[in-house]
């Protein structure tokens, strides 16, 4: 099957059932960084976060997602990962997809890091079997030994971080999704973390990023989408930079996750 993301006169909308003057007067002032605001048929506030996307992404491509907070980047990263649902339109996705938004959530503390794997797998749709063939090079990438087997939530954030991008990035996906790129870690295990995470995005047939960096949308994408309030203003192609001219992300990224 061969990768591809459709996308026909695409809404999402959120309806405020809020009714006091001071939400709504709230509401009014963030108009500028976020989506447009109306009302439904019963009169109540509606902010259309995503209005009437079109697009069609094909096997091969890199998008880059850009647009100021509030533009409606994330909204749609969650609609492509199925988070979100269209309230209007149509979005057709062919492909297995993997999502790197939030890569911590959906984690039971109570649980220990081995049980999490097999969670965690489990969600992303992998069948027991295929989580107990990759559960030992999971855990060896982690570097947790024996904590793996203790409640997660005596981890440490680090330790936490370490278990979660361990198992995201193990599964083979045609469609990656992803929201800035990732940094976990002290500088030892960030330089491994930055070479898996690369091979991944090199493996992908399509990858969706979003992202505030100039240089890494440049470096890694073929096609930028602009938004604003919602809509996609820009839809162009990027020129990719020599090669000496790679982001410090893809190698050894300034600010890590701890």
């Amino acid at each position: 099957m061969t990768a591809s993301i459709s996308a026909h006169n695409l809404f999402v909308e959120f309806p405020i059932f809020e009714n006091s003057h001071r939400s709504l007067k709230k509401a009014v002032l963030n108009l500028s960084t976020g989506g447009v605001i109306g009302k439904d048929a019963g009169n109540h506030p509606v902010v259309t976060a995503l209005n009437d996307l079109n697009f069609e992404i094909r096997d091969g491509d890199r998008i880059g997602l850009v647009g100021h907070n509030g533009s409606g980047k994330t909204t749609l990263l969650r609609v492509l990962t199925g988070i979100y649902s269209p309230t209007r339109g149509r979005l057709d996705v062919q492909g297995r997809t993997a999502s790197l938004l939030e890569v911590s959530s959906g984690v039971d503390p109570d649980a220990t890091g081995f049980e999490n794997i097999y969670l965690r797998g489990i969600m992303s749709g992998l069948k027991p079997a295929r989580i107990k063939e990759r559960i030992d090079e999971i855990a060896e990438f982690t570097e947790l030994g024996d904590y793996l087997n203790l409640p997660v939530r005596t981890y440490s954030s680090g330790m936490l971080l370490r278990l979660t991008f361990a198992i995201s990035t193990s599964i083979d996906a045609d469609i990656l999704i992803m929201d800035e790129w990732l940094s976990v870690g002290d500088a030892s295990f960030r330089d491994k973390a930055a070479k898996r995470l690369k091979d991944l995005v090199d493996k992908a047939s399509i990858l969706v990023i979003a992202s505030h960096n100039p240089e890494l949308i440049q470096s890694i994408c073929n096609r930028k989408l602009q938004l604003e309030h919602g809509r996609i203003i820009a839809d162009e192609p990027v020129v990719a930079p020599p090669p000496e001219a790679a982001p410090a992300e893809l190698a050894q990224p300034a600010e890590p996750v701890v």
